[in-house]
């Protein structure tokens, strides 16, 4: 059965959280105290549960086991050198030795700590006993892995060659090694691992570059079998042969029934297969491309889980997972540093790492399997361990940004021990902080004060009953409003259908209150959920003074800075309906007053369409007449012109060019008043039109008159024109005869013009 990944629980209960990205610094969560007199220092994780105390080493952690009696954990690391045993009956560090090279591997030969061999990274192998350090000796090649035959008493040595060393501690000497041949005929470039079975002793061994696994038998020893890993599932698509050619097996386990291997390769691939047969029946792919450090089968104490789960990881991730179903994980686990080596405690949910860090972490999972003896109290506290991987504030310091950190004048202690470096920008402590705020801005307290005044009052102000159009309205108002005026458009519409539908017939008014028991009320965005911030959140106002705002939005910005805004004809027309409506609702008890005494209206009135009597409503304003007249005037508004003079502006009379036209009436009249020998007289009426009346002077009519006698003959000296008769001030009549016309006047021109200008060319043509 495979668990939930996300019921899983996993508690850290060594060294840092598991999760990189949820993990604090270790300088943070990490404090150093040394006694007095002292030079020795102690380093604590806060907040985290340290089940073995010292489970650390300087620099890093290489290989990690267990003793088989279960009661002692052996580990190596660097630097220096050395080798760490912990007594896990008194959770604490039983001793420390050093060595001269770096070790690659190491195993147990007793089942307890006080025999085992190590494979140094100088081609050297160290045999150590309860005392101390006992013998050394070397192989020709760097060592890769070791393995430990435990009938025969031969220790296996992989290298960086085909060779497989052999030591037998029997007899104290090297005996025969084992040389691996390729399929082709050729050497084996190097063996990266060995596993020795437990039930029936098969040597195993991964390859490196072509991808098999070589099973040997130690009693003959030779090759009893080959196992040929599928290339073309594990390599990625559109990769060269050469290439496909360096698929290595990084890492073997053998499982208690003596059938099933479970084999990490370069990839990043854990293949499983029994023995008896040449194909895999699980496989499973890491996620990370990484090679395989270690693989291992879980038996025996599983709860959730059962049995037959299998162990993988690589530096970055660890995942454990049911043969049977690969593809989900029972869980994963990505400690905060790359990843060496893995060991699980046989029969629990105990994982133990070696990584590249101080602390080397431990796991507890209660779903793989129950807390070993030793640490039986895991049971009881695991609740107390669940804020280990979410704790994510800090009580000590303050993280700013550099321009938060200029600002408070502290960017000259950038690189200095005062501020910390982690991700953009720095952790300061709290104390250095408050100083810096209080000196940078002496009048915090003071606007901090006013701000929390502030949202007192507005807390209380929400209590207050408010209208309907302003509840749950803070920001926004403007938009508010212009939202429910066109809901209350949209229900006058609705409305006034009505009230055609119960004129047509009752039966269309109940169908229509029946649809509007069943509809629900008009969804808006002022009453969405997903909206509710534009209204509330201040991040949400609209600045109304900006460029964008005016762009998008002409009428309002040009209303806002005092402009007249013209109204839609839409708009008109329904501010014309409301006041029609609400007159009609006025008058109609008037009307329906003079209907019942039985009076009639004239016949004259009937068919006239304006029919307001200012006499019987004295006081009163004929609001349709005035409608009407503003729609007219507001389509035949006169466009705002500058007049411009009249005459030239020279002299020192001259007017400005924005004069009006009474100062150049003016101006004009005291100029010429006395040449014209007339009278002007204008006036400006209430509308804003001028009137002008002219009056002819008596020499002007003197002048005219003395054309003609007494008798109304024409004087001498004045000729007017044939035929015809001048009476009064310069006017005439008769008939006045017509010359007559030639043939081109009366049949029009047959010819083309010479002489004249060409439209063409704007040129004279010349006369040939």
């Amino acid at each position: 059965m495979v668990a939930d990944p996300n019921a899983v629980k996993v508690y850290t209960v060594n060294g840092v959280a598991a999760g990189s990205s949820s993990s604090l610094p270790d300088w943070l969560t990490r404090k150093r105290s040394a006694a007095k007199g002292k030079r020795a220092a102690k380093e604590q994780v806060e907040g985290a549960l340290e089940l073995i105390q010292g489970f650390e080493f300087p620099e890093a952690s290489n290989r990690i086991k267990s003793t088989r009696d279960g009661h002692h954990v052996v580990a190596t690391g660097v630097y220096k050198p050395q080798i760490r045993v912990w007594d896990l009956d008194q959770l604490s560090v039983k001793f420390e030795r050093h060595s001269d090279a770096e070790n690659v591997d190491f195993v147990l030969l007793s089942d307890d700590w006080t025999k085992s061999i190590h494979l140094q990274n100088d081609r050297t192998i160290e045999f150590h006993t309860q005392g101390g350090f006992h013998y050394r000796t070397r192989i020709p090649k760097f060592g890769r892995s070791l393995a430990y035959h435990y009938p025969s008493c031969d220790a296996y040595f992989t290298a960086s060659g085909p060779e497989i060393y052999r030591l037998n501690l029997d007899q104290g000497r090297f005996m025969t090694s084992l040389s691996l041949q390729s399929d082709s005929g050729g050497e084996v470039v190097a063996v990266n691992t060995v596993d020795v079975n437990p039930v029936h002793q098969l040597l195993a061994f991964g390859v490196e570059g072509n991808g098999t696994v070589q099973f040997w038998d130690p009693r003959s020893r030779t090759c009893v079998g080959v196992l040929r890993l599928p290339k073309s599932r594990l390599m990625p698509t559109g990769v060269s042969d050469s290439v496909s050619d360096s698929l290595s097996v990084t890492a073997i386990s053998s499982r208690v029934d003596g059938l099933s291997y479970a084999i990490g390769t370069s990839t990043g691939h854990t293949l499983l297969y029994d023995i008896r047969s040449p194909t895999s029946f699980s496989l499973k792919d890491q996620g990370y491309g990484l090679p395989i450090k270690k693989v291992i089968w879980i038996e025996g104490g599983s709860r959730m889980a059962g049995d037959g789960m299998v162990l993988s990881a690589d530096k970055k991730v660890i995942k454990i997972w049911d043969k049977d179903d690969p593809s989900s994980n029972f869980v994963s686990i990505t400690p905060a540093q790359d990843l060496n080596d893995v060991h699980h405690i046989p029969a629990s949910g105990l994982l133990m790492t070696a990584n590249e860090g101080i602390q080397m972490a431990t796991y507890y999972i209660p779903q793989l399997g129950p807390a070993p003896r030793w640490a039986s109290f895991l049971e009881n506290i695991t609740e107390e361990m669940e804020d280990q991987t979410t704790r994510s504030v800090y009580e000590d310091y303050k993280f700013v940004e550099r321009s938060e950190l200029r600002t408070l004048g502290l960017d000259h202690l950038v690189g200095t021990p005062a501020l910390r470096p982690y991700m953009h920008g720095y952790f300061i402590s709290f104390k250095l902080y408050d100083a810096a705020r209080i000196i940078a801005n002496p009048f915090a307290y003071a606007e901090h004060q006013e701000k929390m005044v502030r949202d007192k009052m507005e807390k209380m102000a929400e209590t207050r009953i408010r209208a309907k159009k302003d509840a749950g309205v803070k920001v926004n108002k403007s938009l508010a409003e212009k939202i429910l005026k066109e809901v209350e458009r949209d229900q006058k519409k609705a409305e006034k259908k009505k009230r055609k539908q119960a004129e047509n017939g009752e039966n269309a008014d109940e169908q229509q209150q029946e649809n509007d028991g069943d509809k629900p009320p008009q969804k808006t965005i002022l009453n969405d959920p997903r909206f509710q911030a534009v209204f509330e959140n201040p991040d949400y106002a609209i600045d109304e003074n900006t460029r964008e705002f005016a762009l998008l939005n002409p009428s309002t910005a040009a209303q806002t800075k005092g402009m007249p805004v013209r109204k839609t004809a839409v708009e008109d027309e329904d501010e014309e309906s409301d006041k029609i409506s609400s007159d009609d609702l006025a008058d109609s008890n008037e009307s329906e007053g003079e209907k019942n005494e039985g009076s009639s209206s004239d016949s004259s009135d009937a068919g006239e369409l304006n029919t307001f009597d200012p006499r019987s409503r004295p006081g009163q304003k004929n609001t349709r007449m005035e409608l009407n007249y503003n729609r007219t005037s507001s389509f035949n508004r006169v466009p705002r012109v500058n007049l411009v003079p009249m005459q030239t502006a020279s002299g020192p009379r001259a007017l400005d060019k924005n004069a009006t036209f009474g100062q150049r009436r003016q101006s004009t009249s005291a100029l010429k008043g006395k040449k014209q020998g007339s009278e002007t007289n204008a006036r400006l009426g209430e509308d804003g039109a001028m009137e002008m009346t002219w009056t002819p002077s008596a020499s002007a009519v003197a002048a005219e008159d003395s054309i003609f006698n007494d008798s109304g003959e024409k004087r001498a000296g004045k000729k007017g024109r044939k035929g015809s008769e001048m009476f009064g001030a310069g006017m005439e009549r008769g008939v006045v005869p017509q010359p007559e016309l030639g043939e081109m006047e009366r049949q029009g021109r047959t010819h083309r013009r010479k002489g004249m200008r060409s439209g063409s060319k704007n040129v004279f043509r010349s006369l040939k």
